[in-house]
């Protein structure tokens, strides 16, 4: 059993924090770009404890080194493996949203025999010219460094209009929090998050996978979805009506319960 509670380990002089709770199974939980493990707080809680959750802040981001890019998603796939390593975990559940989803389908590609089930939430594969055009846009803004211009420019690609009139609050939280990252380890992860694409290796992932995503997500839409899921025979496909980009702020318990459901069947094989 592992224990819970937060952590830290050091790997290359980068030192990554993350945080253990519940029981049962192992899921390892990826959170995106200009996130923090913070942003599965209302799914781990929606889970009750009936899984072992294993979060943490990727490097550059929370309270994990700001270590200075470039970045690859080689190089975020080695911490997340160096992470199970540290803990003793031989073979787990892997969830990842955006940035994070990119990340597990990495992991589940170099190293099959560390993930027993895969769940890719809001990522994008299979980008069309124009969307590369436009991730590349929203690129540059990250790296002009303009304090919050990325934030207000995106926040309606993240949040539904019926979240953002109904929790004003919630997004003034936010926008503070993005104003809190690293302008440098921001660009260097959004540069990743932006010229990444695996659609022509995803077919090797021989994990059981569930993608996810928002009816409304623009930058991981649900043809993008589709093209992944087309590529990954056996694949379970979920797209969630009204939702965009930020479903595990906005429907932590919804995406809970699929996780829980997904995760569930390997012990009931």
């Amino acid at each position: 059993m592992i224990p819970s509670g937060r952590g830290t380990f050091e790997r290359d002089g980068v030192t990554t924090t993350y945080a253990i709770e519940g029981a049962g199974p192992a899921v390892l939980l990826i959170h995106g770009v200009g996130a923090r493990l913070d942003s599965w707080a209302g799914v781990v809680a929606a889970l009750g404890g009936r899984f072992t959750t294993i979060r943490y802040d990727l490097r550059g981001h929370g309270e994990s080194t700001k270590a200075r890019g470039p970045y690859s998603i080689g190089l975020f796939t080695a911490d997340a493996l160096a992470l199970l390593d540290h803990l003793g975990i031989a073979r787990c559940h892997v969830a990842g949203h955006s940035l994070g989803g990119m990340v597990a389908q990495r992991l589940a590609i170099d190293a099959p025999a560390r993930v027993d089930r895969l769940a890719v939430l809001s990522t994008a594969c299979s980008r069309t010219e124009e969307e590369r055009r436009r991730v590349l846009e929203r690129l540059a803004v990250v790296e002009d460094g303009i304090p919050g211009e990325h934030f207000r420019r995106s926040v309606s690609r993240w949040f539904s209009d019926q979240f953002q009139r109904s929790h004003p609050e919630l997004i003034a939280q936010y926008a503070a929090r993005n104003m809190e990252n690293d302008p440098h380890c921001y660009a260097a992860a959004y540069r990743v998050l932006a010229t990444t694409d695996l659609v022509g290796e995803i077919h090797r992932i021989q994990a059981p996978t569930l993608i996810v995503t928002g009816e409304g997500d623009v930058g991981s839409d649900p043809r993008m979805a589709g093209a992944m899921h087309e590529r990954l025979p056996g694949s379970r496909l979920e797209v969630l009506p009204g939702l965009r980009h930020s479903i595990l702020v906005e429907a932590p318990g919804l995406v809970a319960r699929l996780l829980e459901e997904f995760f569930a069947a390997s012990t009931a094989r």
